[in-house]
């Protein structure tokens, strides 16, 4: 059984309607996160505490993610590149690290 929850499939995706699929939601998600990272500082500084959605260019707020994906989803239908983020009440740190391994050192 762990061996399934482990298990991780590729597969080449070579159909053309399926490639201009993808393209378009990528094209999507890029145009929604570059709105998101022109409004960032706003953004984190006025929601903290709030799951956020952007879809459309548009930021959507609400205190679940449900709630803030259905409203994203009623005005923006159209829109599969958007995200989600829910924003810590308080702002702290972050310490990321990279542990190296042993033939590193």
């Amino acid at each position: 059984m762990a061996d399934l929850l482990n298990t991780i499939v590729m597969e080449e995706v070579t159909d053309l309607e399926e490639l201009a699929k993808a393209r378009a939601q990528d094209e999507r998600f890029e145009r929604n996160f570059r709105w998101f990272q022109e409004h960032a500082a706003e953004i984190f500084t006025r929601y903290r505490g709030q799951c956020i959605y952007i879809a459309g260019e548009e930021l959507f707020a609400a205190d679940t993610p449900e709630e803030v994906i259905a409203q994203a989803k009623a005005a923006h239908p159209e829109d599969n590149g958007g995200f989600i983020h829910c924003i810590p009440k308080e702002k702290v740190a972050h310490i990321y690290a990279h542990r190296l391994g042993m033939g590193a050192l």
